[in-house]
């Protein structure tokens, strides 16, 4: 047995971090650092390659220490590989323009989407991969663990400690993986306070702190305006209540973002009051708080929700509803992206979501020519956990649908796709094959960015029916499922009209009225709130709905 080599220096990254924190301690005052330092102050501890985490979530951005890094120079600062959730300001895009980040590991670039793509096509970005929240997440504890990250807090005392405030998202689990792997954690601080309402995190996990010269950016990204839920989205809802929620009686279950599930929340309190389904579906959620809620958890539908953020204008509402929400003594909301995608994965039987493109194994993805949206946490609400073990009535019935008997060896989560027909004109969900195939060769990818997978999948609702696709016996009769749904797209005109009348005989397809429902009932009438205002009623004026939603 060799000895141990007494020569080795086992604290080279402790010893790498007191080196940093040297360089820059002319800009520190004990753990503050000026807002006018901040661009001098990340050129001294950043060198170049370093892995950064910019915390930008879907939500709370750190939006000041992002542009303080975009403003330093490419000479000092150069060739960053970022790992962030997020993709969401000008500023993210810049640091790749300007060369002073080269690499990125993200999951989800929403309103930077097209840039993103036009980056791509330039060679101007190197894209390790786009990952699930949770996959990235993982990461950060094994092989993309931040040399330096850069959050955002609501307040600081003047030790250090940090209050998060509603929005605490990605920021326990950046600091976590950066602070005790000897990375610096630096944040951006809305205020500074003598007392905090809670320590979200401790000051001896905080290198420094700056008070930004304005409050952190925090986007409203889950709040929909009733006015805009079209008639065909009621049908829609309609269809997904009564074929999917009440048949397979749903009670754990996350939404994605979008008009198609803000129409089910809405029609919870109406026509699903008429179902006979208070109580029965729609009670547990893994969700943000979004006003489109707020009826449903007045009428008594909603029992509990754990959020991955927050929502503007809903802190007041959340502090009043403290037996649904997850708040602590001060009234404010705690939530946590990591927690509650692990809860949507594994704790929930359904998820119900849309996409931009699904091609006929049932494969979809947001990542589309010219727009890379990414996939936020969708792979992780939409897919069938294969770790799973424990039991309930939806996942065990669609277990048995899956393998065609009553015996199963195990169950099946509820994925559902639920998207109209064409996402505009000249633009058809349905294809027969995804630009994923072209992106993987345009981005130099292993893997297709495929947001999830066909084999998970097992609805998929449209205007024209539903597609149960767990019933589905042969590749053919799952491609004829779906363009059975696929409406007058290419992909629905090229059905083999006798297969798919047989699949309709079958109960594997269901038109509107084979679910019993009248078409011309599906009305914004049956919406319990049609505007902003209405939910601002509903609430009983505790919702704050933010200046672009207000039309009164």
């Amino acid at each position: 047995m060799n000895a141990p080599d007494n020569a080795r220096s086992w604290n080279q990254e402790a010893r790498r971090r007191a080196e940093r924190l040297s360089r820059s301690a002319r800009w520190r005052r004990g753990k503050e650092v000026a807002a006018a330092d901040m661009v001098s102050f990340l050129e001294a501890v950043l060198a170049p390659g370093d892995r950064v985490c910019l915390e930008g979530n879907n939500q709370k951005q750190a939006d000041f220490l992002a542009a303080s890094l975009a403003a330093c120079s490419p000479q000092h600062v150069h060739d960053l590989h970022l790992v962030q959730s997020v993709l969401a300001l000008p500023e993210h895009m810049e640091l790749f323009e300007k060369g002073i980040a080269r690499r990125l590991d993200f999951s989800f670039s929403g309103p930077q989407s097209h840039r993103l793509a036009r980056l791509v096509q330039a060679r101007a970005i190197e894209i390790g991969a786009i990952h699930t929240y949770l996959e990235l997440f993982g990461r950060y504890f094994i092989d993309l663990t931040p040399h330096v990250c850069l959050i955002a807090a609501q307040a600081a005392d003047a030790a250090g400690n940090l209050y998060l405030g509603p929005n605490t998202e990605d920021t326990p689990v950046i600091v976590e993986a950066t602070a005790f792997k000897s990375g610096l954690v630096i944040a951006q601080v809305n205020e500074r306070c003598d007392t905090l309402p809670r320590v979200d995190v401790p000051a001896d996990w905080v290198d420094c702190f700056v008070v930004a010269p304005s409050p952190n950016h925090i986007e409203p990204l889950f709040t929909r305006d009733p006015a805009h839920i079209t008639e065909i989205q009621v049908l829609m809802a309609m269809m997904a209540l009564k074929g999917i929620y009440a048949e397979y009686g749903v009670e754990r279950l996350n939404h994605g973002i979008g008009f198609d599930t803000a129409a089910i929340e809405l029609l919870l309190p109406t026509y699903g009051e008429q179902l006979g389904l208070k109580g029965r579906v729609a009670r547990h959620w893994a969700l943000n708080p979004h006003p489109t809620l707020i009826p449903a958890i007045e009428a008594g539908f909603v029992e509990r929700v754990h959020s991955f953020g927050s929502e503007v204008g809903m802190e007041a509402y959340v502090a009043a509803r403290p037996d649904v929400f997850f708040t602590g003594p001060d009234g404010s909301l705690r939530s946590n992206r990591a927690f509650c995608q692990t809860a949507g994965l594994y704790a929930c039987d359904l998820f119900i979501g849309s996409t931009l493109q699904m091609d006929l194994v049932g494969n979809s993805s947001t990542a589309t020519l010219g727009r890379i949206t990414g996939f936020g946490g969708a792979p992780n609400m939409g897919s069938d956990a294969r770790g799973r073990r424990h039991a309930s009535p939806p996942w065990l019935k669609a277990g048995r649908e899956r393998s065609g008997g009553d015996i199963c060896i195990r169950g099946q989560k509820l994925v559902v796709q639920m998207v109209e027909t064409w996402q505009e004109p000249h633009h058809p969900t349905f294809v027969e094959r995804l630009d994923a195939w072209q992106l993987q060769q345009d981005m130099d990818m292993a893997l297709p960015p495929i947001m999830i997978y066909g084999d998970d999948v097992s609805h998929v609702v449209t205007e024209e029916g539903i597609a149960n696709l767990l019933l589905c016996r042969t590749p053919e009769e799952r491609a004829q499922a779906i363009r059975g749904v696929a409406g007058y797209t290419p992909v629905g005109r090229a059905r083999d009209r006798r297969l798919v009348e047989n699949l309709r005989d079958r109960g594997v397809i269901r038109r509107p009225e084979d679910l019993g429902i009248d078409v011309r009932d599906a009305t914004r009438d049956l919406l319990a709130a049609r505007s902003i205002k209405d939910l601002v009623r509903a609430s009983g004026g505790l919702y704050q709905p933010p200046k672009q939603f207000r039309n009164w």
